[in-house]
């Protein structure tokens, strides 16, 4: 009986000196390599066409691979504070960068192609209207972790361009601030 119980006590020790060479459970058993970020904020808009700033708000998404490489979605509804009763309404998507991405900080540059939608309000305008554009949009900003599901978009910048509107496509400038909540 002593010669069974040695084997077994034996055996065991083998077994559990193996599993801590084998590294068992040192990786999480699930990798999300894909993080969602949805967010919103305030936006102000340098037309290119009237009075210098129209201002309104912005939701956006991302989609993030790594810290690295991303998709974001964004609409920019400038059409609230309006001095000369235009809008200026985008609805674009493209690919993300990530240039610089420390602990809590990361800067980022952007491409966007989507809709834009120029807005003639009452008030100034006979006959309001909307007429519809294609648009493109080069852009980047800073955002800041402010704990582990909140990031904050101190500046998002975007030169945004027009080409069908006439005479010669519309050049605006739009700038956010917001807040996001991260996955």
């Amino acid at each position: 009986m002593n010669r069974y119980c040695l084997t077994l006590f034996l055996c065991s020790m083998t077994l559990l000196s193996l599993s801590i060479y084998a590294n068992a459970q040192e990786m999480p058993t699930v990798v999300r390599p894909i993080q969602v970020q949805i967010g919103g904020g305030f936006s102000f808009a340098q037309p290119d066409y009237g009075y210098p700033y129209i201002k309104g708000f912005t939701v956006y998404g991302d989609a993030i691979y790594h810290h690295l490489f991303g998709i974001e979605a964004d609409v920019h509804y400038n059409s609230i504070l309006t001095p000369t009763d235009i809008g200026e309404n985008t609805y674009m998507i493209g690919p993300k960068v990530s240039i610089l991405h420390e602990d809590r900080m990361n800067l980022y540059g952007k491409v966007l192609g989507g809709v834009a939608a120029f807005e003639y309000q009452k008030g100034t305008y006979p006959n309001p209207h909307t007429d519809t554009y294609g648009a493109f949009a080069v852009g980047g900003g800073i955002e800041f972790r402010a704990s582990r599901h909140i990031n904050i978009r101190a500046v998002d910048i975007e030169g945004q361009w027009w080409p069908g509107f006439a005479p010669h496509g519309l050049t605006p400038f739009v700038t956010t601030f917001g807040i996001a909540y991260k996955d």
